[in-house]
């Protein structure tokens, strides 16, 4: 397979955000703006795979700024990744205030995809080319990301299996919680009196 370049595949999506796109706060529902950046991320990497590809996880979804009814919602998507089957999509979304002229930076997230044939099958997809430094560094940012996000499950899991009441319990203290233990675990208010 011969490798294709980052170019040959990066897709913007432009949407206008209309009002029954908002919560009652008035802003666009963040699911709205979920929906459109996996519709991107599809385009994108069906477009450098050849398949149709379908999403396996997100990452970094953090909205910084509200999006408002009226603004011009631009989704730029690029493949910074790819593996024998998957690829990770970087995508960043911008908002355009269309009457002062004013972009504001709302989100970039990461979508990992796998290619698949008719038949759902995973599928082979061609490697990437990477033709600038900025490619390279996405594709090595990547590789990092994937290598903390191993180390903190793997940290969660031994932290999730190693719950140990007594020592775990002092973690409440000057949380926004009460803890009242109902039934069989109704002994246990007298031992954790105070905390």
């Amino acid at each position: 397979m011969e490798p294709i370049p980052v170019k040959f595949s990066q897709t913007t999506l432009t949407e206008l955000m209309i009002p029954s796109y908002a919560n009652f706060g008035g802003k666009i529902h963040g699911g709205i703006l979920l929906s459109l950046m996996d519709k991107v991320a599809y385009a994108c990497a069906s477009k450098h795979a050849g398949a149709y590809c379908v999403t396996v996880s997100v990452d970094e979804v953090e909205f910084l700024q509200p999006v408002d009814v009226g603004e011009l919602v631009h989704l730029r998507a690029s493949v910074n990744h790819v593996g024998n089957t998957s690829l990770v999509v970087g995508i960043q979304v911008t908002a355009e205030n269309v009457k002062n002229h004013t972009i504001k930076h709302t989100n970039t997230s990461y979508f990992t995809m796998v290619a698949k044939d008719d038949d759902g099958s995973l599928v082979k997809v061609p490697p990437l080319r990477l033709e600038s430094m900025d490619e390279i560094r996405r594709f090595i940012e990547v590789i990092k990301r994937r290598k903390l996000k191993t180390e903190a499950n793997n940290k969660m899991q031994k932290a999730q299996s190693n719950f140990v009441m007594a020592e775990d319990f002092p973690l409440l203290q000057g949380q926004r919680c009460e803890t009242r233990l109902v039934g069989d675990d109704d002994h246990l208010n007298d031992l954790f009196a105070g905390t």
